[in-house]
């Protein structure tokens, strides 16, 4: 974990003070929060996080805020040091995977919700190689350590006989991988998601040879919110969710309406129009709050969670001296729980799905 602290050091300093967004509105007497106050949510690039984007460059977001009586500032981050940010409580909300948010805010103590859970990576996270590497013979590989890719590797490298310990892992951003490996050539491997995959793709001799959709409903696209935050002003997962379903529903449909968000996602995600609806294919998406929440209660999400977090405690990603994956607790909507249920610090709630099915969209 050391090693990802430096990337987050400049945003941070960015971000300031923000993201402690309740301090603006004194509690009521029940410990909630009913006036004026600032969120800050964090997101970075990513085809099943680029609504987002589009939700606040749309004012999607604003509206949705408005009509809750609060006030939410996307910001834009690389991948990791997002999450940091969320960790070292600069921002109240934050996209992540599900293994990210068991091993990152959970593991270092932050009491943390998925309120929604928007896809699995179905193909949008992959292994590529150049010059006949295989998952057989692979000797070392470029990756995002500590993220989702390092997972995926190990996974593959578990499907052939192999262990993650026979590969040497060079460790980079996801800002940066897509580069590296392209002026690189030495580099054999990179492991990354879209839409770096799709850029590496398109460059002489490389292919992929393994990607996540081996292994379905295992990495999950959520959005993570600070536990305490939604406690004691639910408001703000409300109006998330509430903006992240309008935009789904707008993705969804067929016409120029739709054309044109998907246009502009693209735009914003820097690739073009047809790349962008390629890696929405390998995106399987939870359209509807409706079918988001049977996932959220569904066995399925119980069983993909605890095959991460026993990878996690095998790959000592729970921290030092940790001697079991119970370390931390992860509970579920119908209250079963992973893990020490008196030390619950992964939530997953179908609790503002739900209530997002059965809402009406905010008034323009």
């Amino acid at each position: 974990m050391k090693k990802l602290l430096a990337f987050a050091c400049l945003a941070l300093s960015i971000l300031g003070c923000g993201g402690d967004g309740a301090k603006n509105s004194a509690p009521g007497k029940d410990g909630t929060v009913t006036g004026p106050a600032k969120y800050t949510v964090a997101t970075s690039i990513y085809a099943g996080w680029m609504p987002w984007y589009y939700a606040k460059e749309q004012g999607i977001i604003k509206k949705w805020a408005d009509k809750y009586g609060i006030e939410i500032d996307v910001v834009y981050m690389d991948y990791v040091p997002s999450v940091e940010a969320f960790v070292a409580g600069k921002v109240d909300a934050c996209t992540m995977t599900n293994m990210e948010a068991l091993n990152m805010p959970a593991a270092s103590g932050v009491d943390s919700t998925a309120i929604i859970v928007g896809d699995y990576s179905n193909g949008n996270d992959a292994v590529l190689v150049r010059d006949a590497q295989t998952l057989e013979n692979m000797k070392e590989a470029m990756l995002c350590e500590l993220t989702v890719s390092q997972y995926l590797l190990a996974r593959g490298l578990e499907s052939v006989g192999r262990k993650e310990s026979d590969v040497k892992l060079s460790n980079v951003s996801d800002a940066d991988i897509a580069t590296a490996f392209v002026t690189d050539k030495s580099k054999k491997v990179a492991v990354t998601w879209n839409p770096m995959v799709q850029q590496l793709e398109l460059e002489p001799g490389v292919t992929r040879i393994y990607d996540s959709s081996k292994i379905p409903n295992e990495i999950l696209d959520l959005m993570v919110i600070n536990t305490a935050v939604s406690k004691k002003d639910p408001r703000l997962a409300k109006a998330l969710t509430g903006a992240w379903y309008e935009v789904l529903a707008l993705m969804s449909q067929r016409g120029p309406e739709s054309e044109a968000a998907l246009t502009a996602m693209a735009k914003l995600s820097n690739c073009t129009l047809a790349e962008f609806k390629a890696q929405l294919k390998t995106t399987a998406m939870f359209w509807t709050p409706k079918e988001a929440q049977e996932f959220a209660e569904s066995a399925e999400l119980q069983k993909s969670m605890d095959l991460v977090r026993k990878f996690s405690f095998e790959h000592g990603m729970l921290g030092q001296g940790v001697t079991s994956p119970d370390v931390v607790g992860i509970s579920f909507p119908d209250g079963k729980t992973l893990g020490n249920s008196d030390k619950v610090k992964l939530r997953f709630s179908s609790e503002f799905m739900k209530e997002t099915a059965l809402e009406k969209p905010a008034s323009k």
